[in-house]
């Protein structure tokens, strides 16, 4: 009997385990398996449904967003594969991926996505506060961003071996030397080489480094092959390190006391943040003028800072800069400063030859205030004032749009601006509309050519309005660029008249189009008999009858038709 009751606990036991896992409807499914995140090129293609996967992957990852008719995406793409190319073959553990904007609206929505490309660094799954990327758009400055923001962006320095060996590496190195790398101005110098690409750093905390590169205090320092050979910033004991501070020291004296305009040259020159650049145009094939360069070397290193010391070779590719300046080829060597912040331009009196010293009394005068502008202007042309469209350019734009007795509607452009060619047939035709009238005169102003100490021009077309009468008065023009607009304007003395408000449409005519209130007024081919779910005006039914059927999607999301809104 014992072994009876044995042998029916023991199938009982083998019943249970044989239905343990299985549910109602039987066995359970196995989970499904995650989506591989497919990729193009080394670069991972996101979506709606992947991106979280692709998140928890990858503890960082660079996204960018693209719209395959965009010109600067299209420019950026070899750039960007390159640069996966670099990151994949160091093995690194940063990943680039991209997402198609207008197919993927949900995340450009989430993701505040209003311009292409935009790209958007995520660090370990944080999909709420994706960082901005601000970096360079070429390959190697890419995958720099990348390894300063996964790995350290500063070298940790513990011997002078190490130490030297970094300041050979390279032509500007930067060594924060600090007491306690647990300070707060450690942080800061850290935040600061992460975006400081074009240098190399390092940082220390030991004493027989201080003592053997001569530092005394908490010190950021900058050594450099050419020049003074090192530049040293103390932290304020008091203050801290201050990142806007330390930034401009170092763009400052990163540079070299002179520097030779070109392509590679041209961004650092601009975002040098020093307002005042000292240009010397030179044709660096004469031996006469390259003699000139000793000379502009040895002005520059009092005005460090001040002052930035700029070659330019009017032999080389340079022929925008010598138009900007109103100068031509055959004048060189010449001598120009300008103030980048007011655009003012200044030339030294006289012919002189261009000594150290010449140059040294140039840069004092302009900074003092002894020198005053010049201003650009193309001659006069003969027939100025014969077609329907005056011609204005400095040498006599005061005389002509402050006369007293005229309304002057002037149109400032560029000869290269798209805009400015777009509305070129709209001017014409106002100009010939207003011919006859004595009061009112249309004219245009090369603004490239000519400068105005009225008021500088930084935007193309600017149009500017001088009514008749005392006091020098001007008003601009900010609206729609068409004849019409533009005579209502002149018509009531510069300004527009105020806009009849619409009656308001009855009520009865407005209907519920897929969810959307509209009057028929605005789409007079509306069905009234249309179901709710369909909603289409006539032109849209007709152009879903012309697409194939697999392409159609009538209660999906339709394109706008030329004669209403829905």
């Amino acid at each position: 009997m014992d072994g009876q009751l044995l042998l029916a606990l023991l199938l009982l036991l083998l019943g249970a385990s044989g239905l343990r896992g299985q549910g109602p409807g039987g066995p359970e499914e196995e989970p499904p398996e995650e989506e591989e995140v497919p990729e193009e090129d080394g670069i991972l293609v996101l979506n709606q449904r992947n991106l979280g996967l692709a998140l928890r992957a990858h503890r960082t990852l660079l996204v960018q967003f693209y719209a395959p008719w965009c010109g600067h995406c299209k420019a950026l793409a070899p750039e960007y594969n390159k640069a996966a190319a670099l990151l994949a073959a160091e093995s690194a553990e940063a990943r680039l991926a991209k997402v198609d904007g207008p197919a993927e609206a949900e995340l450009t929505k989430e993701f505040a996505v209003t311009e292409y490309p935009t790209l958007k660094f995520f660090r370990d799954g944080n999909r709420t506060h994706p960082e901005e990327y601000t970096g360079p758009k070429e390959a190697d400055g890419m995958a720099e961003w990348l390894r300063r923001r996964v790995g350290p962006s500063a070298m940790r320095l513990a011997d002078t071996e190490g130490a030297q060996a970094l300041i050979d590496s390279r032509d500007v190195v930067v060594i924060g030397f600090f007491r306690d790398l647990q300070d707060e101005d450690v942080a800061t110098f850290l935040a600061l080489a992460q975006d400081a690409l074009d240098m190399t750093f390092g940082l220390t905390d030991q004493p027989k480094l201080f003592e053997k590169f001569g530092v005394p205090k908490d010190t950021v320092v900058l050594f450099k092959k050419f020049d003074e050979g090192r530049a040293d910033f103390p932290v304020d004991e008091e203050l801290g390190l201050d990142q806007g501070d330390l930034s401009r020291f170092l763009l400052t004296h990163s540079m070299h006391l002179v520097t030779e305009f070109n392509s590679q040259t041209s961004p650092k020159i601009f975002s040098a943040r020093i307002l005042n650049h000292l240009l010397l145009f030179v044709n660096q094939t004469l031996a006469e003028h390259l003699e000139l360069l000793e000379g502009f070397g040895e002005a520059a290193p009092p005005f460090r800072g001040q002052v930035l010391f700029v070659v330019v070779d009017v032999g080389a590719s340079n022929a925008h800069v010598l138009q900007y300046f109103g100068l031509k080829a055959e004048e060189a060597p010449a001598l120009r400063l300008i103030n980048m912040e007011t655009t003012k331009k200044y030339a030294p009196a006289g012919g002189g030859p261009l000594t150290a010293a010449a140059v040294a009394t140039f840069c004092h005068a302009v900074l003092s205030g002894q020198v005053k502008p010049y201003l650009l202007s193309q001659d006069v042309p003969p027939d100025w004032d014969r077609r329907p469209v005056k011609t204005l350019v400095g040498k006599n734009f005061e005389q002509v749009a402050f006369d007293e007795t005229k309304n002057v509607f002037v149109k400032f452009y560029a000869p290269w601006c798209t805009h400015c060619k777009a509305m070129a047939a709209a001017w014409e035709a106002l100009a010939e509309k207003y011919k006859d009238h004595e009061d009112i005169v249309i004219a245009e102003l090369d603004a490239t050519a000519n400068e105005l100490e009225a008021f500088p021009v930084h935007g193309f077309p600017t149009l500017k309005y001088f009514p008749a009468g005392p006091g020098r008065k001007v008003i601009e023009y900010k609206s729609t660029r068409d004849v019409e607009t533009f005579s209502k304007f002149l018509d009531n003395g510069g300004e527009l008249p105020a806009e009849e408000p619409m009656a308001p449409f009855p009520p009865s005519r407005f209907r519920n189009i897929g969810g959307r209130w509209l009057h028929t007024a605005l789409c007079p081919d509306l069905e009234r008999d249309l179901p709710a779910a369909d909603g289409l005006c006539r032109q849209q039914r007709q152009r879903a009858a012309r697409l194939p059927r697999e392409g159609r999607r009538p209660h999906g999301p339709r394109p706008a038709c030329s004669s209403c809104l829905c």
